[in-house]
């Protein structure tokens, strides 16, 4: 049976330096529970991000009916997520690809084995 799950590939940046990269990566070892249960609530089944030097990639995994837009809305609405999005734009860096306001820029897959 095939998977119905959707797969989402982000990237970002963070700011190059070590100290702050060092404390962003020490953040996501104890991410707060609200943040969890926020991105479980939204229709995320899995979520794994990557970093190599100061460049982040983020695969996430959600059920078929997903909607990024939607769970964009109920991000901006959760007060507890807003927090931590602001604690952690002090870590982070657009992509210079990425448009006015956009964190995290969506990837496309480009092969698959």
């Amino acid at each position: 049976m095939k998977n119905k799950r959707k797969k989402y590939c982000f990237a970002l940046d963070l700011k190059n330096k070590p100290e702050l990269i060092d404390t962003y990566v020490e953040q996501h070892q104890k991410v707060w529970p609200e943040i969890l249960d926020q991105i479980k609530s939204t229709g995320v089944l899995s979520m794994e991000i990557y970093q190599v030097s100061n460049r982040l990639f983020m695969i996430m995994e959600t059920e078929p009916d997903f909607s990024l837009a939607k769970k964009q809305q109920q991000d901006s609405a959760d007060l507890k997520v807003q927090e931590w999005e602001t604690l952690m734009a002090k870590y982070q860096q657009a992509l210079p690809c990425a448009k006015p306001g956009e964190k995290w820029v969506l990837m496309d897959q480009i092969f698959k084995l």
